[in-house]
């Protein structure tokens, strides 16, 4: 028996129906410590961590954690030898506790980034910096938020 019209149009609106339902991927809602441990270490694998050289200028307290001014600089000369390969920064409680990874070569100038960031509620946020000699330095500040970022109100 031949496929109606009709038949036809039903089942394409169907295949199309099922095209645009979106995958749900479930993640917590914020972030633990464990989790900013396992991200810090998907960058720098077992290399140890010194503290020093980076600079992170932040405010302590923040109104609105909706846009908080942040920079990141390191002590380097930014030259062949001696140059700041990438800053990673990441945070305790967002959703997501990797905020960015800006990568740098002795061509940038110097090393620092400024961006504005979110944060979820009251955290710690850690800048770690890459160096060409392969060594991993950090610096980490605790920023207290009045008003949340990162999270939707439910009625």
């Amino acid at each position: 028996m031949p496929t109606t019209r009709r038949q036809f149009l039903g089942l394409a609106g169907g295949v199309t129906a099922a095209g645009t339902i979106p995958i749900v991927t479930l993640r917590p809602i914020e972030a633990t410590p464990a989790m900013l441990n396992t991200a810090i270490r998907n960058v720098v694998g077992e290399a140890q961590i010194r503290s020093g050289r980076v600079k992170l200028d932040i405010p302590p307290l923040v109104e609105n954690g909706n846009t908080v001014p942040m920079t990141v600089s390191v002590a380097s000369p930014m030259t062949t030898d001696d140059h700041v390969k990438s800053i990673h920064v990441f945070n305790e409680k967002n959703p997501q506790p990797n905020i960015g990874n800006f990568y740098l070569g002795p061509f940038s100038g110097r090393a620092q980034v400024s961006t504005r960031i979110r944060l979820a509620d009251t955290q710690k946020v850690v800048a770690i910096a890459h160096l060409s000699d392969d060594t991993f330095w950090q610096v980490a500040a605790d920023v207290v938020v009045t008003l949340a970022a990162c999270t939707e109100e439910t009625n």
